[in-house]
């Protein structure tokens, strides 16, 4: 195998990190909710709550669901290796649940008035993703 030479490997969160089990509990129905507060660690399911309330017109709580998925997630990437720059593959289904609530963050930034914030959020997906 050839090093990276233009860059930061590629970070990927384990097939065991428990978005995994948060997603397959949203999908079949369970409240969100009740998924966040079981598997507090998924930034998958911070990040459905971040969006629900945001459909609801509540960006404050899809603020503070979202930065919560976010902090998560950035926790897990820590211990997957991330050393805070390099991408982080949309395409490998347990790093979708940190990159969902990040972008949700970004919405919701915007939609309180924080725009710094919520440009370095966009800023963040879009390099992480490339």
């Amino acid at each position: 195998m050839q090093k990276n030479l233009l860059g930061p490997e590629p970070t990927y969160l384990p097939d065991d990190h428990p978005d995994m089990a948060a997603r397959v509990a949203v999908e079949r129905g369970d409240d969100p909710r009740e998924v966040a507060a079981r598997l507090p660690a998924a930034s998958f399911a911070w990040a459905v709550l971040a969006r629900e309330a945001m459909s609801e017109e509540d960006p404050v709580a899809a603020y503070a669901y979202a930065r919560t998925g976010y902090h998560r997630g950035l926790d897990a990437l820590r211990r997957a290796g991330w050393r805070g720059q390099g991408p982080i593959p949309a395409d490998h289904v347990p790093n979708q649940g940190f990159l969902g609530a990040l972008e949700a963050l970004g919405d919701a930034a915007a939609a309180i008035g924080e725009d710094d914030e919520a440009e370095r959020c966009r800023t963040f997906l879009a390099e992480a993703t490339a």
